[in-house]
């Protein structure tokens, strides 16, 4: 074994080896299974070693790539974080949006979906256009305004019951 895969991974890369000779093993086929399992382990082991090798050259998030202006040490890590959280702010809404979108086809009609979107500037999942009035949408979809609300209202009523369970 090579001194650079830690022996762990070794130990586990055999475990997984044993058990798929135990999971094909075929006794029929006239081999023992302490024969059968030293060639499975090995070949998983050969595996592991080709793919490590040809990964070899990955990076860590901890690898420096710099220092700052006082002279401190910097990590791939240090680049990806956002003290303002905004990156993990804009995923949650994403996360939130696709969900809606998820429950929106599955519990509402294409009509509500369709004055949804209209009313709340909703589009695709990620982008967002001009939220119209009540009277405005009724007049595209040739509906009084007052219709357009209690549809409006039954949606969002729906929505908020399904998010709920």
């Amino acid at each position: 074994a090579s001194a650079s895969i830690p022996a762990d991974d070794l130990i586990s890369v055999g475990t997984i080896g044993l058990i798929k000779a135990i999971s094909t093993f075929r006794a029929e086929k006239g081999n023992r299974l302490g024969t059968y399992a030293v060639r499975c382990i090995e070949n998983e082991m050969l595996m592991y070693m080709r793919s490590s090798k040809k990964y070899g050259n990955e990076i860590s998030i901890n690898d420096p790539v710099g220092t700052d202006k006082e002279g401190n040490e910097i990590v791939i890590m240090d680049l990806l974080c956002d003290d303002d959280l905004s990156m993990i702010e804009e995923i949650d809404t994403r996360l939130q949006a696709a969900r809606l979108y998820t429950v929106m086809s599955r519990v509402l009609t294409p009509r509500e979906i369709e004055i949804l979107a209209l009313r709340y500037g909703l589009s695709v999942p990620g982008t967002t256009r001009a939220e119209l009035t009540q009277r405005e949408v009724g007049k595209i979809l040739n509906c009084s305004r007052s219709y357009i609300s209690r549809l409006e209202k039954r949606a969002i009523e729906k929505l908020r019951n399904t998010m709920e369970e």
